[in-house]
């Protein structure tokens, strides 16, 4: 059989008579799955023998409209993982400008590559943006192929930054640090998130939606109940300035930690649009900050580790399932890779002399 897993459903490919075919069976790749979808692909190529199938025409739908229908069903898709959901969402913002009236039918790589340098240009972005943007778009050509509005996917075909190229990430000197939060105590419920995720190592959404619930002044602790994965629901032990920090935030009368006049709203963006006040008053004072609200979190992560924290625990605390994902953290500096040698050597001298004792 020739079932392959493409954005998370079961597809299937072959050549017949020299001619090539590529159909998707709409099944979620589940191995559940796998015989119906196997089942699928039988009956598809009885039916290209017997000539009972003609490849359906091709609906012309412009994007725009295309994609107001693919966000209406990618936050049902999505409904599990809202932060999913709201970077497609960010991205359709760009890509809807750019494609405008086009049928999605015509959109090629050509078009595409046109669109990264759009993006490039006129919004100053960069590779994990493109990246998030192109992945963004591959999920919408997929779910556009099986409502018939187009062929292919050209993102196929296109270079996509990959997750070395993509990720950026500055760590902040303890210089900075003191400048940011200085500058930060303008904005109360900035300058105290952004110390509860640089002490914490939590996600800026996760520290933005602490309900009081969630936290345990007299054990030290808070509760992470929601995640995109079974890890990221974790519990946290408090440094002394974070429980500081919400013993003081507890008292008021709203049941978040750090409340919003519109609930639901969307506590992560007016964090940021803060940052970005504040980094704009500071560009007027000739003070360069060249980092985002996560950087905390990544500041955290490899102070962590060059702490001596294992990286199995410093996963645990990050809320990652794998030690492969906090990898990226680590930054031996030179001082660090010179300790570690000085005290393997030291370790490999202690054990000679232990072998020649015995063998006198």
């Amino acid at each position: 059989m020739t079932l392959r897993k493409r954005g998370g459903i079961w597809h299937f490919r072959f050549k017949l008579d020299g001619r090539p075919y590529a159909e998707t069976t709409g099944l979620a790749a589940t191995k559940q799955n796998e015989k119906k979808a196997q089942l699928a692909e039988l009956e598809y190529r009885q039916a290209l023998m017997e000539g009972r199938r003609q490849n359906r025409r091709v609906i012309v739908r412009e994007f725009s409209h295309a994609a107001q229908d693919f966000l209406t069903w990618a936050q049902a898709q999505y409904r599990a993982h809202p932060n999913s959901y709201k970077r497609i969402v960010t991205s359709f913002a760009s890509a809807k400008e750019f494609f405008g009236k086009q049928p999605v039918s015509l959109i090629d790589e050509g078009r595409i590559d046109s669109f990264k340098v759009w993006r490039v240009n006129q919004h100053d972005v960069r590779d994990i943006t493109i990246r998030h943007d192109l992945h963004a778009l591959s999920k919408f050509f997929e779910y556009a192929i099986r409502q018939h509005w187009t062929r292919e996917n050209p993102i196929r075909n296109i270079e996509i930054p990959s997750d070395a190229d993509a990720v950026r990430m500055h760590i902040l000197t303890a210089m900075e640090e003191k400048i940011y939060f200085l500058r930060a105590a303008k904005w109360p419920d900035l300058h105290d998130a952004g110390r509860v995720i640089l002490n914490q190592g939590m996600r800026p959404e996760e520290a933005t939606t602490l309900a009081k619930v969630d936290i345990d002044l007299e054990r030290g602790q808070i509760h992470i109940p929601r995640g995109k994965s079974s890890a990221a629901r974790r519990t946290l032990d408090m440094t002394s300035e974070t429980r500081s920090i919400l013993a003081r935030r507890v008292q008021g009368s709203s049941a978040w930690i750090f409340p919003s006049k519109r609930r639901p709203a969307n506590p992560v963006g007016r964090l940021n649009h803060a940052h970005d006040r504040l980094v704009k008053a500071a560009r007027e004072d000739n003070v360069a900050i060249n980092w985002v609200l996560y950087d905390l979190r990544h500041t955290f992560a490899t102070r962590m580790a060059q702490a001596g924290i294992d990286l199995a625990t410093l996963a645990a605390i990050l809320g990652h399932s794998s030690i492969r994902m906090v990898q990226k953290y680590v930054h031996p500096t030179a001082e660090h890779k010179k300790s570690a040698m000085l005290r393997y050597d030291a370790e490999l001298q202690r054990a000679q002399r232990e072998a020649e004792g015995k063998s006198n």
